[in-house]
């Protein structure tokens, strides 16, 4: 079934204004008390922004996701400091050698102990964001549980 001209014109227009009127009111609400408060900007501290310059300096989103953007070659940071520990993260940051886990190899940063430091509290105050749920939990269930 086609639309009429008038029809078209009045379908058109009313989702332009719909939309923008969404636009608007997201607009309104991120800049509004919000983001702030979901994202924990009180924490920001020097650390964390120079640990967000060394992210974006060594482009590990080319790799890694976080937040569910970058890529998917590499695992999933958001909540990398809750699943693996400050240690983890700061025995890879600052391996001399390059990583294989898995068969995918991960540059070697050789951090120095401030650039690592950094660079965790980035992550750290990244997996603090409330994200509505992001990235959902694992559901690990045993095939023991799953015999009959």
């Amino acid at each position: 079934m086609m639309l009429s001209k008038k029809s078209a014109k009045v379908f058109f227009f009313g989702g332009t204004i719909v939309t923008f009127a969404m636009f608007l009111v997201m607009s309104f609400m991120t800049l509004t008390n919000e983001v702030p408060k979901r994202t924990h900007e009180e924490n920001l501290s020097a650390e964390v922004i120079a640990g967000k310059k060394i992210w974006e300096e060594n482009n590990c989103m080319g790799c890694h996701t976080i937040m569910g953007e970058g890529g998917y070659y590499a695992p999933e940071l958001t909540k990398v400091y809750d699943r693996r520990g400050e240690g983890f993260i700061k025995a890879v940051l600052q391996s001399p050698v390059p990583w294989q886990p898995r068969g995918r190899k991960m540059v070697a940063y050789n951090m120095n102990d401030t650039d690592a430091a950094n660079m965790i509290a980035f992550l750290k105050w990244v997996g603090e964001m409330d994200l509505n749920g992001f990235p959902p939990e694992p559901d690990y269930k045993s095939t023991k549980n799953n015999k009959k």
